[in-house]
């Protein structure tokens, strides 16, 4: 593919990351801008980067960026997530959940390039609830296991989820024994009903527009 460099004594590939999940969590959502020297079909482009790729990264679509949509970057402002932890009763969860809620404000530590930073991980926080326990094939032994669906809003510095399992422990002393499973199930942007919208949505109605004018 003929990807553009930046200008410079060190060029580098044009390539921007919007959101990246953070080390060791899953993701069946996340998305990226490739600067192109040229036009190319997108159909074309997501084959050949597919094929780069290891198993289990897999390229779902390519689209081309319509003129004046702005930066995939301006199009993100909240992330859902599932958070499942294993050994943890659905019962407990949901009190730790309800006391998270209520609370006006609850500080969580991390450390960031700056050094330990304390901060709000309450006000980020859209939607915190729990979900359905998963179906166990035939045969399992049934494990607690709670559930968390999570919409948290981009905010700075940035509240993840492991900060809202942090707060949970803060709020309720909620302690998985095991590392809890994490997975990223979209970003874009968050509606006033908490639908979140694909950013390449406004590409897509750029295009049948443009095939439309065409014919």
């Amino acid at each position: 593919m003929p990807i553009a460099f930046s200008q410079g004594f060190s060029p580098h590939p044009k390539i921007s990351y919007a959101s990246a999940a953070p080390t060791g969590v899953g993701s069946e959502a996340e998305y990226l801008e490739i600067g192109l020297q040229r036009e190319v079909d997108p159909a074309e482009l997501k084959v050949a980067l597919d094929a780069a790729l290891s198993p289990g990264l897999d390229v779902l679509e390519a689209v081309l960026a319509e003129p004046g949509g702005g930066s995939l970057a301006d199009r993100i402002d909240a992330s859902h997530w599932r958070l499942e932890l294993p050994g943890v009763e659905p019962a407990v969860a949901a009190e730790a959940v309800a006391a998270f809620l209520a609370a006006p404000e609850v500080l969580v530590e991390r450390m960031t390039k700056q050094g330990r930073r304390s901060f709000d991980a309450r006000a980020a926080v859209f939607r915190c609830a729990m979900t359905d326990e998963p179906d166990l094939p035939s045969g399992a032994v049934a494990v607690p296991c709670a559930i968390i669906d999570l919409v948290v809003r981009q905010v700075i510095p940035a509240v993840r989820p492991d900060d809202v399992l942090s707060g949970l422990r803060v709020v309720a002393g909620l302690e998985p024994p095991v590392p809890p499973r994490v997975t990223r199930l979209a970003q874009g942007t968050l509606t006033a009903q908490g639908e979140i919208v694909d950013p390449l949505d406004a590409d897509h109605v750029g295009a049948s527009a443009s095939e439309s004018a065409s014919r």
